[in-house]
């Protein structure tokens, strides 16, 4: 078959220019919107397709961040141009598959949370397509591209379809939009097609009232999702964080001084454990866990505490309650774990923490063991403060503790890099030996 009879058979309405310009692409990785409506999801699933009838057997995974997206969004779709009247592959539904006559495939796939890296480690594909990658974190972008290999001499590439906003914002915006590369990264192998609803007559012509809808939006949504402004949602709050960078395999602790930073309500505890030594910080275990009373969560902790390790909380946990009289730093305390009281203003505390994740010649003076899962997912997909950009956002609720926990400890004990305030902290936190300030 022909490239000609694949756009022909592919293909049932003209490509834009800035669509064209996508299809023809040989960027080692090529990221395509920008804005809203720019036919981005049809470019991205078409260009598969005619990659998968004009290259036999070449393997293609398409990836979405949730299972029913990825179905919704394109097998349908998929399905309708190459198994209809004019049958070019057969879809097996067991494997999430369509098998292409000339020995191609595309495989379809969701990535809902670092949880599911497994089942992308150690696969080999020619071409990884990820449809609106902002939705992603970093970690999950890493390990699709490691993904992007084989012994064969087709050109292996990744094409990407992203808007402003998400857990991905900072990333994507890093590589594609600020261009800003890191030992490793080659600036030639990314390119970035910028398309907005402008761009997209057919979409205009089946919904005339789309742009109104756009231009009725709050200022930031609307500059971001109608003009595609990088700048206008700060999206993921910890852009400095790295998967690389900031997580290490689980490493034995002692020497040092240890710290727990613990978020506590009924709806959760949030508890990570620190070690500091020699000027950097390890959290090397956390709890997580929800629907614990006081006492519970007090046990918890207590059979993780190392000797002498200070444990650090904010002021609301002294706040007594109508019915007992007592607060819920008193029970903590009568089961035997004491509290060290801290008073937290979050923005110094965001900077604070974003001190010790400062990336300085490939490390940081903080890393976190990747059994914490629950503190690396959140540290990644907590977002900006839509009203306020040196705070973080309070919802969704469950990946806040975590995150809020690190923050005390960051608060209590400032990176040695920004000064002596952090000096005379420390000593005055060595000198409570765990108990009260």
């Amino acid at each position: 078959m022909s490239l000609r009879d694949s756009i022909k058979l592919s293909l049932d309405i003209k490509p834009s220019e800035k669509q064209r310009e996508f299809f023809i692409s040989d960027a080692k990785y090529t990221a395509y919107g920008g804005a809203r409506g720019g036919g981005k999801s049809w470019a991205l699933r078409n260009k598969l397709i005619l990659m998968c009838l004009y290259y036999p057997g070449i393997s293609v995974l398409l990836v979405r961040r949730s299972y029913h997206e990825v179905m919704e969004n394109h097998k349908r779709e998929i399905q309708n141009t190459v198994c209809g009247e004019i049958a070019v592959a057969k879809y097996r539904a067991t494997e999430r598959r369509f098998d292409f006559i000339n020995g191609s495939s595309i495989k379809l796939g969701y990535f809902r949370s670092e949880d599911d890296i497994g089942q992308y480690q150690g696969q080999q594909y020619d071409i990884v397509a990820i449809d609106e990658a902002t939705q992603i974190s970093e970690q999950m972008f890493k390990t699709l591209a490691a993904s992007v290999r084989g012994v064969n001499d087709f050109p292996k590439r990744m094409y990407l379809s992203c808007n402003p906003g998400g857990i991905g914002h900072g990333w994507v915006k890093r590589l594609f939009i600020s261009r800003e590369y890191r030992k490793g990264e080659n600036p030639d192998d990314y390119k970035f097609i910028f398309a907005s609803v402008y761009d997209n007559d057919a979409l205009l012509k089946s919904d005339p009232d789309y742009i109104g809808r756009l231009e009725n939006l709050p200022e930031d949504i609307k500059n971001a999702w109608l003009f595609g402004n990088w700048d206008a949602l700060s999206g993921q709050f910890f852009e400095e964080f790295d998967y690389g960078i900031h997580t290490c395999p689980e490493r034995s602790v002692g020497g040092g001084e240890f710290y727990c930073a613990v978020d506590y309500g009924l709806d959760m505890l949030a508890a990570e454990f620190i070690e500091v030594k020699d000027g950097k910080a390890y959290v090397y275990d956390e709890i997580y866990e929800s629907s614990l009373i006081a006492s519970e969560a007090a046990e918890k902790i207590r059979q993780k505490l190392p000797e002498g390790a200070i444990v650090i909380a904010p002021s609301d946990l002294w706040s007594r309650q109508k019915d007992s009289g007592l607060s819920i730093a008193d029970i903590f305390a009568r089961e035997g774990v004491f509290f060290t009281k801290l008073t937290p203003r979050r923005e110094d505390g965001w900077l604070a923490l974003k001190e010790w994740l400062k990336v300085s010649k490939g490390e940081s003076k903080l890393t976190i063991s990747r059994k914490c899962k629950n503190l690396i997912r959140s540290m990644s997909q907590l977002m900006h403060d839509t009203k306020n950009p040196c705070d973080a956002a309070t919802v969704p609720h469950e990946i806040t503790h975590a995150p809020d926990a690190l923050r005390y400890f960051a608060s209590y004990l400032p990176c040695e890099d920004q000064g002596s305030t952090g000096g005379r902290l420390f000593e005055k936190i060595k000198n409570t030996k765990g108990r009260f300030i």
